[in-house]
């Protein structure tokens, strides 16, 4: 009862939602940040050549799309250059906006368009690796850009950004971790002006201050707060001015071990923040499970109440959903945890296969989809114990991940934006 409790009383905001509840993914993880939706019912087994439609996408693009009152957004290159584009609920396409040239991406999953966009249901909120900021109206039109690149110097992460744009009521914040000056800043969301810039900077080994992990906004202690992860820190920021309130670093690399940058996103369950890290794609995973404290005195005692080594995930971030941790590591292992103690309800793994996970797992009324890089979309219910349903070969590379809304499964492919139905 007390952790439950403690879950409404620290739930993450950001959730503007239509009375059905779940009728809108405003942002990469959802309307709850958790990767999951216990609303809809969603198809099991389908083939990519018969789904309830397809548009072509202008170029490769890795960003997950945001769908706000049956309108799905997402970002692209267009001809060379940084661009966004809508479709409506039929798949057709409503338009598309155009911004500086793109810098295309190292990895080989990897484009300029990597950070997924974010609207709040007035505006629409974009960045890409080219440092290109923006704020779109819903009609495609740009309100305001700026470049952050240009402002604020190049980034010098080994891969491509992917940390997405974070909305609170009044800002419009980006996160830079890097070796180098790091910072959050905030803007406003109607003129883009810049309200607060502080710095965020750490010792680490080789690697260790990169970041691509989308930091969290909280709602607590009737305030706004950004709960950011990287840089071997969990911090927690005032959103009403960049001020750090609470700050815990402690063993997260003990043994200093070089290139472990920051990819999964944490994720929250009540006042449990759960960190992934470590190189679970090497076989040196690691989860921690750290409270987030809400004392004046910014002290850290104990915060750490519980850690794995025997688990976690490097590059996809894990779901909540009723109460329950959900991971795909990167080579298809699953495992079921209680986010409260670190301990497992179950575990189990995809098929075998040469290509890995990058794309972030969803879980949709009980059922879990995961995205492999080679295309295939596996379906396993996941309450009560693991059980494969259905393998879908999309056809197509896949690395943004499922969004399920309002009975639809939205699956964004290197070509192709998929919209899956049960019929």
């Amino acid at each position: 009862m007390k952790f439950a409790a403690e879950l409404c009383l620290f739930s993450l905001i950001g959730a503007t939602l239509l009375a059905d509840g779940q009728s809108n993914w405003p942002r990469w993880r959802g309307p709850q940040d958790n990767g999951s939706t216990e609303d809809g019912s969603y198809p099991i087994k389908w083939d990519s050549d018969k789904v309830l439609w397809k548009a072509s996408l202008p170029s490769k693009g890795c960003s997950t799309p945001a769908i706000w009152n049956q309108r799905i957004y997402l970002t692209a290159p267009i001809n060379g250059l940084d661009g966004a584009l809508a479709f409506d609920w039929t798949g057709k396409e409503l338009w598309r906006t155009s911004f500086s040239k793109e810098n295309e991406g190292k990895h080989r999953n990897g484009s300029g368009s990597n950070p997924s966009p974010a609207t709040d249901g007035k505006s629409l909120f974009v960045y890409f690796k080219s440092g290109t900021f923006a704020a779109l109206n819903l009609d495609g039109k740009i309100r305001w850009q700026t470049n952050l690149v240009e402002a604020f110097g190049p980034d010098t992460l080994y891969w491509d950004h992917g940390i997405s744009p974070v909305l609170s009521e009044k800002y419009a914040i980006m996160v830079r971790m890097h070796h180098g000056e790091s910072w959050l800043a905030a803007f406003d969301k109607t003129t883009g002006a810049i309200r607060w810039k502080v710095p965020r900077n750490y010792e680490t080994p080789v690697e260790g201050d990169h970041g691509y992990g989308t930091p969290l906004l909280l709602h607590r202690n009737g305030k706004e707060e950004l709960l950011v992860w990287g840089g071997l820190h969990v911090t927690v920021n005032d959103v009403s001015n960049g001020k750090e309130l609470w700050s815990f670093g402690d063993e997260f690399n003990p043994e200093s071990k070089p290139n472990w940058p920051t990819v999964a996103s944490l994720v929250i369950a009540g006042d449990i923040a759960v960190v992934p890290y470590g190189r679970a794609d090497r076989g040196q995973p690691h989860l921690h499970g750290i409270k987030i404290s809400d004392r004046a005195d910014g002290k850290t005692e104990n915060a750490r109440i519980w850690k794995r080594d025997d688990t976690g995930t490097f590059v996809p971030t894990p779901a909540l959903y009723k109460g329950r941790l959900y991971i795909v590591r990167d080579r298809g292992e699953i495992e079921c945890i209680d986010p409260a103690t670190g301990k497992s309800f179950w575990s189990n793994a995809f098929p075998k296969a040469s290509s890995n996970f990058y794309s972030s797992p969803v879980v949709a009324s009980g059922k879990l989809y995961a995205a492999r890089e080679d295309g295939v979309v596996f379906v396993a219910n996941v309450e009560g114990k693991f059980e494969l349903l259905a393998e879908n070969n999309m056809g197509e590379r896949v690395i943004a991940s499922p969004v399920p809304v309002s009975n639809r499964l939205f699956i964004r492919g290197e070509q192709h934006l998929f919209c899956i139905t049960e019929n």
